[in-house]
């Protein structure tokens, strides 16, 4: 199954709960009113094919998906590890804290999130004026 949607009323967000960033940018995408499927990589695991799908989505290797300088990447594996896309899928399957940023899906539009206040300007202006609704 793809993880691209073609719902453009629900974001995906591949995080692992571990991690600040992932946290901060999941409280971002619930604050819009939106649909979310949350998938914590912590929890539920995700294909390699689904990990292929979202790296070619972005535009890069696998590989590039892990946090090289991560300790639970640097307690097994040198910085500079040459692996194949499913080493690196084995990788991210072992230790899911290794995930570089959350990956957000927003229809057919994938990125990948290093500040979690920049999904701001991803979230349609729809739920604007709810609070003005709401005295």
């Amino acid at each position: 199954m793809s993880v691209i949607s073609r719902d453009k009323n629900l974001i995906k967000i591949f995080y692992t709960s571990n991690s600040t960033i992932g946290k901060q940018t999941l409280a971002y995408l619930k604050s819009s009113f939106k649909d979310i499927l949350e998938i914590d990589i912590e929890k539920t695991k995700v294909t390699g094919t689904q990990w292929v799908e979202l790296a070619e989505n972005l535009k890069c290797k696998v590989g590039d998906l892990i946090d090289k300088i991560h300790p639970d990447f640097e307690q097994n594996y040198d910085a500079k590890t040459n692996l194949s896309s499913q080493d690196w899928i084995k990788i991210l399957d072992k230790h899911p804290s290794v995930l570089t940023y959350p990956i957000v899906i927003f229809g057919d539009d994938v990125y990948q999130v290093n500040n979690p206040s920049d999904v701001e300007k991803y979230i349609d202006d729809s739920s604007a004026g709810l609070d003005e609704q709401n005295p």
